[in-house]
């Protein structure tokens, strides 16, 4: 499969915890996803265990409140750019970009000091993207057409 050229912004969706248009920054230094969530609530479904926050979808619109629930894929700990180490809840779900779909992992972290909510690092861009950091936004997320492969 031919790679897609992505921008240093897009714009995806995470159609499994219903989030659509968000807008991310591209980050080849970076090695693992991140999104910013508040509220971040652990609890046990089935016996398993789960994960709620909520994610103001509209960067310009605060008051917009999506409440997600995922379950909880791993618990790992990460250096953030600022060199700290945390510990991070990750979720796994499939993101939406340029009318392809794939899984990828992602850790819930506060990311309110940074510009975007949400960061794609190397492993969610695995084998599917090259990066041109001279553009943003060049991809045309409107495709109806999906190829998935999970």
């Amino acid at each position: 499969m031919e790679k897609m050229i992505i921008g240093a912004l897009e714009i995806c969706d995470l159609p499994d915890i219903n989030i659509t248009e968000l807008q991310i920054r591209i980050d080849t230094g970076a090695q693992t996803s991140s999104l910013h969530v508040d509220n971040l609530k652990r609890f046990k479904r089935a016996g398993k265990p789960w994960v709620r926050f909520d994610i103001h979808p509209d960067f310009y619109n605060v008051d917009t409140v999506t409440q997600c629930e995922a379950k909880l894929h791993d618990i790992r700990r990460v250096k953030s750019s600022n060199g700290t180490s945390q510990q991070r809840y990750v979720i796994q779900t499939s993101i939406k970009m340029g009318g392809q779909a794939w899984p990828i992992e992602i850790t819930l972290t506060d990311r309110s000091d940074m510009s975007y909510l949400m960061l794609l690092g190397r492993e969610g861009m695995g084998d599917k993207v090259l990066v041109d950091p001279s553009q943003n936004y060049i991809l045309n997320n409107s495709d109806s057409e999906i190829d998935s492969e999970a």
